[in-house]
């Protein structure tokens, strides 16, 4: 089967350096105050941002709906790229593949979240009944937000 039927790419340039929107991604400081689409919030159980490390967190729903999540990161190339196994669990076997790439647009940054499934059923599954695609972009537009917002209160002190 094509990966094209299996993945979801979204893309967003964002209004900030490349090593500041990657620097977003590394602690767990940030992660918890932008990860997610609207409405979401998130509670992290264990963060180690290395190669081979977890993030595991609960994201909250705003129907009161909480999702545990498993992050493994695979693979991080300081600041052009982030490669990581997302699932419910350890060893999840439904856990899909993302890659992050950090591209230096003028002076802004244009991510792209690239994201492959194991089945072609799993990611329509995503993307009709949790709204995958939608909920990618807004998860981007919490991080662009986030970032100028940090870039803001930088500049201002």
């Amino acid at each position: 089967m094509a990966v094209e039927e299996r993945e979801i790419v979204i893309s967003r340039v964002i209004d900030a350096p490349r090593e500041l929107v990657f620097e977003a991604f590394t602690e767990v400081r940030h992660l918890s105050r932008w990860w997610g689409p609207e409405g979401f919030s998130t509670t992290t159980r264990s963060f180690e941002f290395r190669e081979g490390e977890v993030w595991d967190f609960v994201m909250h729903g705003p129907d009161g709906t909480d999702y545990s999540e498993w992050i493994t990161w695979t693979e991080i190339v300081p600041p052009e790229r982030i490669a990581l196994l997302h699932g419910e669990f350890h060893d999840d076997p439904n856990a899909f593949e993302s890659v992050l790439t950090f591209t230096p647009d003028g002076v802004a940054t244009r991510i792209e979240m690239r994201t492959v499934f194991p089945t072609k059923q799993l990611r329509d599954e995503a993307v009709e009944k949790y709204h995958a695609v939608e909920g990618g972009r807004q998860t981007l537009g919490n991080l662009s937000a986030y970032v100028i917002e940090v870039l803001l209160k930088e500049g201002a002190s």
